[in-house]
């Protein structure tokens, strides 16, 4: 049976490996930024519609020690990637490595590419182009310590790349993450959900369409694995069709969001709408320090500035004490759960966390904490 990768941020592979297997496909191994796990292509397929916390999904194809261009190049012919698309379509290489004798990722990628093109024109006398945007076949070779892993890609665009964000504010959570995040909460899907600093409203619409029962891969056209040879075509029209047949259309309660920036909570509902959410999602104008919940009971889950740039923190600080306050006048009774890649900043909170879980946000070091408003 093939064995197959989904690749998730760092801090998120517990939850994800309970994902997969919650859709009934085994896992094989766990590692800080992903899970592998066995299955048949239409697996694959289930994966990538439903997954809610994977970035992509690939397939490892070949693993091997090189130490230069000849050793690079040899290796990838061994493997026969005529099996995977037409000689008439296109490909792309996406190369890192570090710690190895070959530095420049530039480089690796065109001799991955040559020997594939090579290979192609040896056995039909024409060769794939390249398409940097759309191609037929993305490759990746990763390489560390000169140790090389190889594999195809299966998604195309990232996986949190939903459909429903044409728009976002500064430095936006990534839906993936989001979604890891309300996981890790235990929120029940069954009870309102409220943030205060939504901005975009990434929160909102994930935790909307969990509750929903959207499948976040249903929003979108194109995979990668659509472009493959092999692709069954009926199996994936089968998979969607009862997705969409699961999904519930309205919901007992709502959930609430909140920004002092109009143009984001414009953002935030314009989001909502091509979610397909929007008529369960209330957002309002206005600012933290007035911030006071409409509804008695329910969680809190907020991601606020982490003053990443100079000059920032000030003002920043303000909205953490604000925060503080609301918390502590507004909120006795709630849960509340607050990401943040400030550790300075959080102190300003003066109040004392019962649940950390550590995750990065992008190349941030990120702290989701738990708060008990008694």
């Amino acid at each position: 049976m093939p064995e197959f990768l989904a690749i998730c941020p760092k801090g998120c592979s517990e939850a994800l490996e309970l994902e997969i297997q919650a859709l009934g496909i085994p896992s094989t191994q766990k590692m800080a930024t992903g899970v592998f796990f066995e299955t048949n292509w239409e697996g694959c397929y289930k994966v990538n519609l439903h997954s809610r916390l994977a970035s992509r999904v690939v397939k490892p194809i070949l693993d091997f020690p090189a130490y230069n261009a000849d050793d690079i190049y040899n290796n990838i012919r061994k493997h026969d990637f005529t099996k995977y698309i037409d000689a008439n379509q296109t490909l792309k290489i996406d190369a890192t490595v570090k710690e190895s004798a070959i530095l420049d990722q530039r480089f690796l990628a065109m001799k991955v590419k040559d020997a594939i093109v090579d290979q192609f024109r040896d056995k039909f006398g024409i060769r794939p182009d390249v398409d940097n945007d759309r191609p037929a076949l993305r490759v990746h070779i990763q390489g560390k310590k000169n140790e090389y892993h190889v594999s195809i890609d299966t998604s195309g665009d990232a996986l949190f790349m939903r459909g429903y964000r044409l728009e976002a504010g500064e430095a936006p959570l990534k839906e993936n993450l989001a979604a890891a995040l309300l996981k890790v909460t235990g929120w029940d899907m069954q009870s309102p959900l409220v943030d205060p600093l939504c901005g975009s409203g990434t929160f909102l619409i994930e935790a909307a369409m969990m509750a929903m029962n959207i499948a976040p891969g249903s929003l979108r056209k194109r995979f990668g694995f659509m472009t493959l040879k092999g692709f069954e075509q009926d199996k994936w029209d089968a998979l969607v069709d009862e997705a969409i047949s699961a999904e519930k259309t309205e919901l007992p309660f709502l959930f609430y969001g909140s920004d002092e920036d109009r143009r984001v909570i414009r953002m935030a509902k314009d989001n909502a709408r091509r979610a397909g959410v929007d008529h369960v999602i209330e957002f309002s104008v206005g600012p933290i320090a007035t911030f006071a919940p409409v509804v008695t009971t329910g969680m809190l889950v907020t991601n606020p500035p982490y003053a990443v740039r100079m000059g920032d923190e000030d003002n920043v600080r303000d909205v953490y004490r604000d925060l503080s306050f609301a918390l502590k006048q507004k909120c006795k009774g709630w849960n509340a759960w607050i990401l943040s890649g400030n550790k300075d900043l959080i102190m300003d909170l003066k109040l004392k966390a019962t649940r950390r879980h550590f995750v990065y946000n992008g190349p941030i070091e990120c702290r989701f904490l738990k708060y008990e408003m008694f």
